[in-house]
């Protein structure tokens, strides 16, 4: 979700009103999870439903956290073991001490991260940033990876970005670590949704909350500094699972206009569109958008 961060640091210049971390205690006292040591970084997850159930792993956007996946989570935990986390630099997790925010980083976290929890393969689910995570690691991991959810993912070069080359950072997001208003975090955070009425004061407090846990602004500035996009189109084609993607026809941030590209790159892809839902379809209506994925999951589609 990186259009709402940059609208939210935008902003807050002009606002000028310093926000300071919140307590780690605090947080964790509010947004519970287990806390597991992986290549050096303290992970926040959730490991819920039957252990020998079948494995979904859900990786959130750019911004979010695990609880994003909440809702979805506690209907797909009723027939899987469902395990989300915290991505390196956001949430609870916080800050890598390394500073590696690539994605080769975050795809060893990941097959680490597993190994550690006894998971030989697993169905990936991926929103966004997460998306991106997911096709990766299957193109490097293939027999890990069983099916693929793709909601919104990026990966394909839009406005402002080009192949293997890092985008500026404009000058404001470095208030980021500063400034970071609540009103206006919901005023932005709103376009990830088709109906900006469905986002909940509940939500918003999350996100302001976590946002505020230490070290994530700096490590939020570092990810996007890093940023290095390739072509995905070789990557892609090597991905031979079933593939779902799921999109909002009213995604105002990653548009459905890109389901195209990933249709003709991925050779075992569908699409389902989500009419009058924007770009967190779990968050604005989880049933309706889990629907067709617990379908795609019990082998009924794709």
């Amino acid at each position: 979700m990186i259009a709402p961060i940059l609208a939210v640091a935008g902003v807050a210049l002009s606002l000028l009103v310093y926000s300071p971390d919140k307590p780690r205690a605090e947080l964790e006292a509010a947004y519970p999870g287990v806390y597991r040591t992986v290549d050096g970084v303290r992970l926040r997850l959730r490991d819920t439903g039957p252990r020998n159930a079948p494995v979904v792993i859900l990786l959130h956007g750019f911004g979010s956290s695990l609880d994003t996946w909440e809702p979805w989570a506690e209907k797909l935990s009723q027939r899987y073991r469902v395990i989300r986390f915290d991505l390196p630099g956001f949430g609870l997790t916080g800050a890598d001490p390394t500073g590696d925010y690539s994605d080769e980083r975050e795809i060893k976290i990941l097959a680490d991260l597993m190994d550690q929890l006894g998971v030989s393969r697993a169905s990936l689910i991926g929103n966004s940033l997460g998306g991106r995570i997911a096709w990766n690691f299957a193109a490097q991991h293939p027999g890990r990876v069983s099916r693929m959810v793709l909601i919104s993912p990026d990966g394909f070069a839009s406005a402002g970005f080009e192949y293997d080359k890092a985008p500026e950072t404009p000058l404001v997001m470095r208030a980021l670590p500063y400034v970071t208003p609540r009103p206006v975090l919901r005023e932005t955070l709103a376009a990830a949704y088709a109906r900006p009425e469905a986002l909940s004061d509940e939500t918003v407090t999350r996100y302001h909350d976590l946002m505020l846990a230490p070290g994530v602004r700096e490590a939020i500035l570092a990810r996007m500094e890093q940023v290095r996009l390739r072509d995905p189109a070789p990557t892609l084609a090597r991905i031979k699972i079933p593939t779902l993607l799921v999109w909002g026809e009213k995604d105002a941030m990653i548009p459905i206009s890109n389901a195209d590209d990933y249709l003709r790159d991925l050779p075992h892809a569908k699409l389902v569109r989500l009419p009058d839902l924007g770009h967190v379809p779990f968050e604005e209506n989880p049933a309706a958008s889990l629907a067709p994925v617990q379908d795609f999951l019990a082998g009924k589609t794709g």
